[in-house]
């Protein structure tokens, strides 16, 4: 099931709004094959504090590492996703020097290797693989758009390595047969599409405009929404999709303004920057109505659009709130960094990939997957990759809890608890959190 919890500083949800969330859930298929299951939601105002079964010990395989656990980062420099690369890059950077600094995994320390994954037009991702296969990557952190992780997993996991994206959200994800190597530290947009449903109902509009991505991510995420949208007694005023290589949005622009919604969620990418200037054209602008973003185009627009284009667009992505200490250790990473999506999340999977080989005795991508689940929840909880590890070589099972909120995994691979932030955008295109939802899946 999904349970939705606002953090305890935050305001009690009405009993309105728990009747919303209890609607966006009761389907959790999204577009895969199989049955669903009914589910139930509930909203409370503290935070989750379920008890965890005790994970039991899975056997690794034996051991066929090389004795050097190798990262690949496989994230966007180029392409309409390039202001994610940044942050990722630098949460990879950061984890693999803490990872280090404390002694690195099996007494050696972990290497790094980057390729560029683009956004999947044109299609550079495979080249990218081959690199970091070639480079003897035993987990891949990447990629960060959907589409692009579902052109190249195949390659990856067929080659025995762990694929570990620190975005994906895809709900194909959850059936997809990854031969047990797929994880990902961002949860499903099962969760995120009930907190864009609820917040949208919530906030009082009822005749919504939804424009998404034609792709794995964009649907995946429109049809979760939607679902959410109509379970609460609103209407889905249109879901247009466009062509993820689109260059012109003229006529979707006209298709949404026609539909006279109350308020408009936008699923894009960087071409947001070309989009909102249409639906402004046709008078649906967000200062026209009220628009809403999601993970794929929260993003630092300051230097897009004039100010307050975006003032009081709303957005949602995963994420715990980004402390001030976890902050600062990413700037010192990269200076330069404006945008801290997926940052975290990043980091988690790496210093996660260290302690599964640690766990493990071994840095084979088999043995790393042998042992995620078990090393992220039901044992001891620990914070940083030196006191895992101490826990870890005592014999302790542990369970470890990131800079991005909590990352239990299913055994599908994927977060059973997570955290989605809820922005607004100020008069200056930047957005601030408003407040932080935290769900069992």
């Amino acid at each position: 099931m999904i349970r939705l919890t606002r953090t305890a500083r935050l305001a009690t949800v009405s009993a309105t709004a728990a009747l919303v969330l209890a609607s966006c859930a009761q389907d959790t298929g999204g577009n895969n094959a199989g049955a669903t299951e009914e589910t139930e939601t509930t909203t409370e105002t503290t935070t989750e504090a379920s008890p965890t079964d005790e994970t039991e010990s899975t056997p690794a395989p034996e051991g066929k590492g090389d004795g050097q656990l190798v990262v690949g980062s496989l994230l966007p420099v180029t392409g309409d996703l390039g202001f994610l690369g940044p942050p990722e890059f630098a949460g990879v950077e950061l984890a693999v020097n803490d990872i280090n600094e404390a002694g690195g995994v099996l007494g050696e320390d972990v290497v790094e290797k980057q390729a560029d994954s683009g956004d999947g037009t044109p299609d550079i991702a495979g080249a990218g693989v081959d690199k970091l296969l070639d480079a003897n990557a035993d987990v891949i952190i990447g990629a960060a758009s959907s589409s692009v992780s579902l052109s190249v997993i195949d390659k990856i996991v067929n080659a025995g390595v762990v694929q570990f994206s620190p975005a994906n959200t895809s709900t194909a994800f959850d059936t997809y047969d990854d031969k047990g190597l797929y994880f990902r530290t961002a949860p499903s947009d099962v969760l995120q599409g009930a907190v864009m449903a609820n917040t949208v109902v919530e906030d009082g509009y009822s005749n919504i405009a939804i424009l998404a991505r034609q792709d794995s991510y964009g649907v995946a995420l429109a049809n979760q929404v939607a679902k959410g949208i109509e379970k609460a007694g609103a209407t889905v005023a249109t879901k247009k999709l466009y062509s993820a290589d689109a260059t012109n949005f003229t006529a979707e622009a006209n298709a949404v303004a026609a539909t006279r919604p109350d308020a408009i969620v936008l699923i894009a990418f960087n071409e947001t920057t070309k989009i909102i200037p249409e639906l402004i054209a046709n008078g649906v602008g967000p200062q026209d109505v009220q628009t809403y973003f999601v993970d794929g185009n929260t993003a630092d627009y300051s230097a897009d659009f004039d100010p307050g284009t975006l003032d009081g667009v709303k957005a949602t992505f995963p994420g715990a709130e980004l402390t001030g200490d976890f902050r600062e250790r990413m700037l010192e990473t990269d200076p330069k960094l404006k945008d801290f999506t997926y940052g975290p999340e990043s980091y988690d999977a790496t210093i996660m990939s260290a302690l599964a080989a640690t766990a493990s005795g071994d840095d084979s991508g088999e043995a790393i997957a042998s042992k995620l689940v078990e090393i992220s929840e039901g044992g001891t909880k620990c914070t940083e990759y030196s006191e895992c590890v101490g826990l870890l070589e005592d014999g302790e099972d542990i369970d470890y809890d990131g800079v991005s909120g909590p990352v239990d995994l299913n055994e599908t691979g994927s977060p059973s608890k997570a955290t989605i932030g809820i922005f607004q955008y100020g008069p200056d295109n930047t957005y601030e959190p408003l407040e932080y939802v935290i769900g069992v899946i």
